[in-house]
């Protein structure tokens, strides 16, 4: 088949879940919905995402918007056992995972943290599970004075190592996340090992932008590995590029706020002649999610929606806008890792069909797959495509 899209722009809202799947209570999280959970608490101004038809899929309060919404509309439940950042994207590029990355609630083993150790050539601090920013407040003090490193897990799998900047050198802290990857992602398994700098006085630590994530690599073929074998540019920006350890992109962006991801878009629209534009906005996760904070989670949807509103005039006839999430962290329950949810699918663009029902989709990987036809690069192991539901009309796809 082929099709009017010779550009997909995907964009990864990072945690905004529409409410718990069904086995969400094997997690922990039960009543979990990260949208509709803020909306009940703050009256959120989204009237792009309203006009676009998020308020068909998910609780934004005040009702459902008149008239057909804008976009083709639907959900998505995750195949893949578990709920971390790259168990969701993996999915939606084409791999369903049949085991989940294992965890480590009690930290870990005193064999890997002694050797760890050893090699880095610093002591260690924590090896437990525990929120970001707490533990920068219970173990930062002690990390100034002895110049150790702060290892913790969470819910993911996840072997995370903070360090105060003028302490520990950030190519120090990198050099300490590689030996943590041969350890614990090639030795064990484990998802990602994250570099967490920061900096600041004690009671007033905050992390910065030189967070660095450490990734396996895809266990199977992409949609990105396919789109480059095309010889079709993928580019990507945040912390894609982390998320399947460099591989299938030709050119990675990262960035320190979800405000120069959205400028990055803007730039990318102007100069991408055809491919995919893969973007991550990290932010709802990071800064909102995982601290809990109810009013700058809503804070930061109302500001992606008012720069989402400049990216239509931007679109040209052969664009297809995705806008999706990767799992939920729903900030008014009491947990701070992420939830077990049902992600939005918005489909936008000239040539896609405004309020197409799209349903509810048994996997992310019908995203992958659909850009798979899109781009003409064959079928990808999982995942139905939705194109013909979204398409108004079909001629060639020109790439250049």
């Amino acid at each position: 088949m082929t099709t009017p899209f010779t550009r997909a722009i995907v964009i990864v809202l990072d945690s905004v879940g529409i409410g718990e799947l069904p086995d969400a209570p094997l997690y922990g999280d039960a009543g979990s919905n990260t949208i509709g959970n803020i909306a009940r608490r703050v009256a959120l101004a989204v009237p792009t995402l309203r006009n676009l038809g998020l308020d068909r899929i998910a609780a934004l309060g005040g009702g459902v918007t008149s008239g057909a919404p804008a976009a083709a509309v639907g959900r998505m439940a995750e195949a893949s056992p578990g709920k971390d950042s790259v168990t969701g994207h993996w999915e939606l590029m084409g791999i369903v995972l049949d085991r989940p990355f294992p965890v480590f609630p009690h930290g870990f083993s005193p064999e890997i943290i002694g050797e760890f150790s050893r090699r880095a050539g610093r002591g260690v601090l924590g090896n437990k599970a525990a929120s970001g920013t707490e533990i920068l407040d219970e173990l930062g003090p002690e990390q100034l004075r002895t110049g150790s490193l702060i290892v913790y897990t969470s819910a993911d799998s996840v072997f995370q190592i903070a360090a105060h900047e003028g302490v520990v050198p950030v190519p120090e802290l990198y050099r300490a996340c590689e030996i943590a990857y041969e350890l614990v992602a090639e030795g064990l398994g484990v998802g990602r090992v994250i570099a967490r700098p920061f900096v600041g006085a004690p009671g007033h630590f905050t992390r910065t932008a030189n967070r660095r994530d450490y990734a396996l690599p895809p266990a199977g073929e992409t949609l990105l590995d396919r789109v480059t074998s095309a010889r079709l540019p993928v580019v990507a920006v945040g912390k894609i590029d982390d998320l399947f350890a460099g591989r299938g992109i030709t050119r990675a962006i990262h960035t320190a706020s979800d405000d120069e991801g959205m400028d990055c878009v803007e730039r990318e629209m102007g100069q991408l002649a055809s491919g995919l534009l893969f973007v991550n906005l990290v932010d709802f996760d990071t800064q909102y999610g995982h601290r809990n904070d109810v009013e700058g989670y809503a804070r930061n949807l109302e500001r992606f929606d008012a720069r989402l509103s400049t990216v239509f005039p931007r679109l040209r006839d052969g664009d297809v806008l995705i806008i999706t999430a990767d799992h939920g962290n729903d900030p008014t329950t009491a947990s701070t890792d992420h939830s077990r949810e049902y992600v939005p699918l918005l489909v936008a663009g000239k040539q896609v069909r405004g309020g197409a029902d799209l349903g509810t989709r048994s996997t992310f990987a019908d995203v992958g797959q659909t850009l798979a036809e899109l781009f003409g690069v064959g079928r990808l192991a999982h995942g139905t495509s939705f194109l013909q539901e979204v398409a108004q009309v079909f001629r060639p796809a020109r790439h250049p």
